[in-house]
């Protein structure tokens, strides 16, 4: 990791880097320069961005780098599944990536707050607090800054954290990846998972055209409160008003995340309450087992239980799908990641 006296480049907008050059006395098309160097070609030190004067370079370098850091370390699964660990804030904080290859996609599972508020008692992200929000310079580094970066073709907000708890960040992060000036992705290959915050939410669904994914996991208030607190302050029956008033049958998805527990979220009657909740909403369903986390109460449903619970929603008209279980073996899974805290 470059030296934290100098500010990063990396992460910024068209418009933030055009404010850099100004202060820098610089041209203002330095900036788009800039950004080609950055995102197009990947550089790793201002030196490199050979189309800037030498005087440029150096006074940018005396007050910003590029801010590329590569992952302390990294743990591969039989499966294929790679979990890097990413040093973040002053250095005394780490997040997890996950990086998910599947015949022809490759999928990018990035994190956006060390550790996370919301206190979800299955999630072992949760267990460990909360310290501190991700940068747009953290998140995308992940993106940039993983061996397998130039064959990634998704990256889901889906790892340590909650995304719309950094509202302003992930925003600036997807700006970057979709930004003819950034990566130029197109934002159907990006996915950001939400508890169901609704201001983070609703800018979100105004400010991009990104699929998006509510974990939902309880169709009914009481049973959800009770294993996600965020239900008391924003009822699941909120969130689905807000989505009613967005098109989700064409090319951007609502996909709605529902971890399974044996005995607890897994029979006929549940199914049915989430069709009711869902159906309206054009979303789709993936069911997730359950990745045993220390002192909990949950067991995992059972396949036969999935399948059935799939089955009748699909009778509905919900397009349900079982998601593989990808990378538990070290503890990569969905509901696993903790990073590291270190002393």
């Amino acid at each position: 990791m470059e030296t934290t006296q100098l500010t990063p480049l990396m992460g910024m907008t068209l418009g933030q880097l055009q404010a850099v050059v100004a202060e820098m006395g610089m041209p203002r098309f330095s900036a788009g320069q800039i950004c080609r160097w950055l995102y197009e070609k990947r550089v790793e030190s201002i030196d490199e961005m050979s189309d800037l004067s030498k005087p440029n370079r150096a006074r940018l370098a005396a007050k910003y780098c590029v801010g590329r850091y590569a992952p302390m370390r990294e743990a591969q699964s039989i499966d294929g599944t790679v979990k890097y660990l990413f040093a973040a804030g002053d250095g005394t904080k780490a997040v997890e990536s996950v990086y998910i290859p599947d015949d022809d996609r490759a999928t990018l599972c990035i994190s956006t707050q060390c550790g996370c508020k919301m206190g979800c008692s299955f999630c072992m992200t949760g267990r460990q607090g909360f310290h501190g929000s991700l940068t747009a310079h953290e998140i995308i580094n992940q993106v940039l800054s993983v061996p397998h970066s130039e064959k990634l073709t998704n990256v889901v907000m889906m790892g340590m954290g909650e995304p719309l708890d950094n509202v302003e960040a992930v925003l600036q992060v997807v700006e970057v990846m979709t930004a003819q000036w950034g990566l130029a992705w197109s934002p159907k290959r990006i996915t950001v998972s939400t508890v169901g915050l609704l201001p983070g939410l609703k800018r979100l669904l105004d400010e991009t055209s990104v699929h998006v994914a509510v974990s939902v996991h309880s169709p009914y208030h009481e049973e959800r409160a009770g294993i996600m607190p965020i239900e008391n302050a924003y009822p699941l029956r909120r969130v689905a008003a807000l989505l009613s008033g967005y098109d989700f049958r064409h090319q951007r998805r609502l996909s709605a995340e529902y971890i399974m527990w044996k005995g607890i979220n897994d029979d006929d009657a549940h199914a049915e309450a989430l069709a009711r909740l869902l159906k309206p909403l054009g979303a789709r369903v993936n069911l997730i087992r359950f990745h045993a986390i220390p002192g909990t109460k949950f067991d995992t449903a059972d396949d036969a239980t999935m399948v059935h619970f799939r089955d009748l929603l699909n009778s509905h008209g919900i397009i349900c799908t079982i998601r593989r279980s990808r990378g538990e073996d070290i503890a990569a899974a969905c509901g696993m990641l903790a990073g590291k805290v270190k002393e």
